[in-house]
């Protein structure tokens, strides 16, 4: 017997998904996280996996990991002491980054600038001088060097960072300095910027290649310490991490690019929505996973998650390939306040794993969005199957401080809470929808995390977004997503031209090259050759634009109007997004290919509808309050509802990782691979448009 094993760790809980791939069966279980040491966590969560299974842990062949490990060092500020290598007279790079200030008006004030991840008293200017060309201007000055990182290592520093001028056009002073430093402290992490990102943007390529150093000897010490507690108890996985983009990567290659999981966990929630949308017939989709801590919000189109080339992390631009999503601060545990404005606010501060909401009884006293939804019998009094009970009479207390603020009784400050958290909610659906061109109500919503499906509904009203998609395990399709995602990397050069001047047969050697780079380290990586994919993209902007576009292109194209074609998709994208094109010309920036490593993929069962009665799975009828008043609904199991079985609104619907909510005036449908597909009465696909 063959099995992988998903595991997503989040600010509240951490979710593992145990897929057996002989018999497709698929394990949750949810578990409280341990944000002192992740690892502890997870291992709980191994232990009693195996122990509900009773599958030995010799049958788990490959774990799959989404770490926030390289987020929290950021956030938190406690990565590396690093030291920084730049070219003389550029020691600054950092500081003056972009010289851009938020918004048109004042924006300057309420600007937050953040401290550069490498010092200025720990960056010292090297001699030496490249051209864009990637011809030698001025040779390396070796002794001077030298001296220069002997006085960092006399500082203390613990990692490097090298970020030359032009590098990315030719790399030879970067790899010389990168072995002198070897030669005078081996021990020592070094990270070049020609090998974390080759191209051309200085403050950025600087930035994310010191942002590598920042958490690399921390990370590199989370993951061995990971593998030697697998060891621990005769547990010996092969461990892939995720990567930001969705693709996996081993422990090694995370050790050495720990930048590029930056945003690990979000990705496998986008892979597991992109998936399961497609499944049930909608391949265009917005994301929406609610978590404990805050909502992540992306967009599906065609079944496939849109990648960026850069994200943002606090304050940080990162320029590595991404899961584009949005997050806010809003999630099961944002706890609700009145400040002195007397206007009802909820988050972004959440009340995490410990002590979490006030109803789950580990002290906390604060309203959060799980108690409102206590209040409101919109949740059981049990969650994870029965294990954790919840403390009504705590959530009623918390959330009676809101009333009593605002002269509510208790449960209109509760439906108060939920109103406020889902306009936040739907505000950054906007900025993934209509920001982009892209009318909301043309798209599927797919609700997951621990309380997405709780929410999901309400979201849909407010979007237009139908059906509202709940996926069979929504409260762990991160962890789905990991196990649906394949082993990826991408090698970019930066190759600047106009499209009228380029050179045909000179592009399609740089993008060979870049494409054996990339089957050289799926090799690396143990994939065989049939299992390999290859693809080629570049990224084009207006000449001389700030921005760019990244398109994919076919390289045996180009002698046959692929040029002409690159121009005319460029256009259409440019005017769809920002509704202008311009008569300019269009130029190429960066060039890149993109190797893929195809895996085994959890195969979703597909059943034949029964009929619509769900009363097998009615299990009792409480009231809840939607719209000012309470009203009786039914509360059903999930795991006795059958595919076809038809649910009306207002209905609750309980399940070991999550909670559904069905409102007035709304229906669930289940498809053919059991997700709950959630309409209002009067819908029709064709027609329907929201009041």
């Amino acid at each position: 017997m063959s099995c992988r094993l998903g595991i997503d760790v989040g600010g509240t809980f951490t979710d593992l998904l145990l897929f057996n791939e002989s018999s497709g069966e698929l394990h949750l279980l949810k578990t409280p996280s341990t944000p002192e040491d992740q690892s502890i966590g997870i291992l709980t969560g191994i232990e009693k996996i195996i122990r509900e299974t009773a599958i030995p842990a010799s049958d788990i062949k490959t774990v799959l990991h989404g770490t926030t490990v390289s987020t929290n060092i950021v956030l938190e500020e406690k990565g590396a002491k690093v030291g920084l290598l730049v070219t003389e007279n550029f020691e600054q790079v950092l500081h003056l980054a972009r010289s851009q200030t938020p918004g048109p008006l004042a924006g300057w004030m309420i600007m937050i600038k953040p401290d550069p991840l490498a010092d200025l008293e720990f960056t010292r200017g090297i001699s030496e001088r490249m051209n864009v060309r990637g011809e030698i201007l001025k040779p390396l000055d070796e002794e001077q060097a030298r001296g220069q990182i002997q006085e960092l290592l006399g500082e203390g520093i613990e990692s490097i960072t090298i970020s030359l001028l032009h590098s990315y056009a030719n790399p030879v002073h970067e790899q010389r300095l990168r072995d002198i430093i070897q030669d005078m402290a081996g021990n020592l992490s070094v990270s070049i910027s020609s090998d974390i990102l080759p191209e051309f943007r200085e403050y950025e390529r600087t930035l994310v290649t010191v942002m590598n150093a920042y958490v690399g000897p921390r990370m590199r010490r989370y993951l061995s310490n990971f593998e030697e507690k697998l060891r621990g108890f005769n547990f010996s996985p092969h461990v892939n991490i995720v990567r930001s983009d969705g693709g996996l990567m081993s422990v090694a290659r995370a050790s050495e690019s720990p930048v590029y999981t930056m945003m690990s966990g979000p990705a496998g929630g986008v892979s597991g929505a992109a998936f399961v949308s497609t499944h049930a017939g909608y391949p265009n989709a917005l994301g929406f996973d609610m978590g404990g801590t805050s909502t992540d919000v992306s967009l599906i189109q065609e079944g496939r998650p849109t990648i960026s080339r850069q994200t943002k992390l606090g304050y940080y631009p990162i320029k590595v390939p991404s899961v584009e999503v949005h997050s806010v601060g809003a999630g099961g545990g944002s706890i609700a306040h009145v400040p002195m404005t007397g206007a009802l606010r909820v988050g972004p501060e959440s009340a995490g794993a410990k002590p979490g909401p006030a109803c789950y009884g580990q002290g906390g006293d604060q309203p959060t969005v799980t108690d409102a939804n206590v209040v409101l019998g919109r949740l059981p009094p049990r969650l994870l199957g029965g294990e954790m009970e919840l403390d009504t009479d705590a959530a009623e207390h918390a959330v009676g401080k809101i009333g009593q603020a605002l002269g509510l009784d208790l449960h209109q400050a509760a439906q108060g809470i939920l109103d406020i958290v889902n306009e936040n909610m739907f505000g950054a659906l906007r900025l993934v929808s209509v920001q982009k061109g892209l009318d909301p109500r043309n798209f599927a919503l797919v609700a997951f995390g621990g309380a997405g499906p709780m929410h999901g509904n309400a979201i849909g009203i407010l979007s237009g977004c139908f059906p509202v998609i709940v996926p069979t395990t929504p409260g762990v399709l991160s962890a789905l997503g990991f196990l649906c995602s394949d082993v990826k990397n991408e090698f970019a050069q930066t190759y600047i031209r106009n499209l009228e001047d380029v050179e045909v047969e000179q592009l399609a050697q740089t993008l060979t090259r870049l494409g054996r780079d990339a089957m050289d380290w799926l090799r690396e990586e143990g994939i065989p050759q049939q299992e390999q994919e290859l693809r080629y993209e570049v990224d084009v902007r207006y000449f001389r634009q700030g921005y760019e576009f990244s398109l994919e292109v076919d390289p045996a194209s180009w002698g046959s109007g692929g040029v002409d074609d690159l121009q005319r998709r460029f256009s259409e994208i440019h005017d769809r997004l920002y509704g202008f094109k311009l008569d300019a010309p269009v130029e190429i920036v960066n060039v890149r290919a993109v190797g893929t490593g195809r895996v085994v993929k959890v195969n979703l069962t597909k059943k034949e509808k029964a009929g619509p009665d769900a009363g097998a799975a009615l299990i009792e009828r409480q009231q809840v309050y939607f719209d000012g008043n309470f009203t009786g609904a039914n509360i059903y199991d999930r795991n006795l509802l059958t595919p076809g079985n038809r649910i009306s609104g207002p209905a609750i619907v309980t399940q070991k990782d999550t909670t559904t909510v069905i409102h007035p005036g709304h229906f669930g449908e289940l498809d053919e691979y059991s997700n709950i597909l959630i309409y209002p009465d009067n819908y029709r696909p064709d027609n329907y448009r929201p009041n």
